[in-house]
């Protein structure tokens, strides 16, 4: 019998999250271990029950799904992100990407990628809504754009990439001194490094640069 997958589901309508029961019911691996109405409850849900993938709407009230997968985050639960939703904007599908989401899924194509969408992510590969696809094009077009811009991103080391990445998540130099097990100085020593490399100039210029480049830093 194949590994079952325990999922909690988010959305503030009644009858998606019943038609999305019945999809993902449709395949007897998956499990919907716990379903919310709004961002706060599905938080909750995904600390106390800890399913393997949480599939949520990007418009929920009291927390909404970017700021739900921001919670995650920050408290480190390991736990796949489906974004589920009616947008097709280009812009919050970047940001979505951006912020590390798993899959995203358009509700209209809901009935064919839901379950294809929850296999895919809980074995650690990415899924998006086909009709989409084009949007991925672009990312990856523009990424290689901007690595011909910024050669000196490729020149960082190691240690350095993984420094520039625990900043993008917020991270003082004091935790990441903590994380890596290493001095504050030396932590201190390597944002100097880093700054002359990428020519920035000042604090806020490595965090910014940090964060727009998150996804280059993986």
């Amino acid at each position: 019998m194949a590994t079952e997958i325990t999922i909690v589901i988010a959305d503030d309508h009644p009858i998606v999250r019943q038609g999305l029961r019945r999809m993902i019911e449709t395949d007897a691996s998956l499990k919907i271990i716990g379903e919310a109405d709004d961002g706060r409850i599905a938080l909750e849900q995904i600390r106390t029950l800890r399913p393997a993938v949480t599939v949520l709407d990007i418009d929920m009230p009291q927390l909404d799904g970017f700021g739900v997968v921001r919670a995650l985050q920050k408290e480190k639960l390991a736990v796949q992100v489906i974004f589920l939703t009616i947008h097709r904007d280009e812009e919050l599908f970047q940001a979505a990407l951006d912020l590390g989401v798993n899959g995203y899924v358009l509700k209209d194509s809901a009935v064919t990628d839901i379950v294809n969408g929850i296999r895919a992510v809980a074995a650690g590969e990415p899924f998006l809504s086909p009709s989409l696809s084009a949007y991925l094009l672009k990312r990856s077009s523009r990424a290689a754009a901007l690595t011909k811009q910024k050669p000196g991103i490729n020149d960082l080391t190691p240690t350095e990439r993984k420094i520039i990445k625990l900043i993008a998540e917020d991270k003082t130099s004091k935790e990441i001194a903590e994380g890596l097990f290493i001095s504050h100085r030396t932590v201190e020593t390597h944002r100097t490094n880093i700054a002359r490399k990428l020519e920035l100039k000042g604090t806020l210029a490595l965090v910014k640069f940090a964060v727009t480049h998150k996804s280059e830093l993986e």
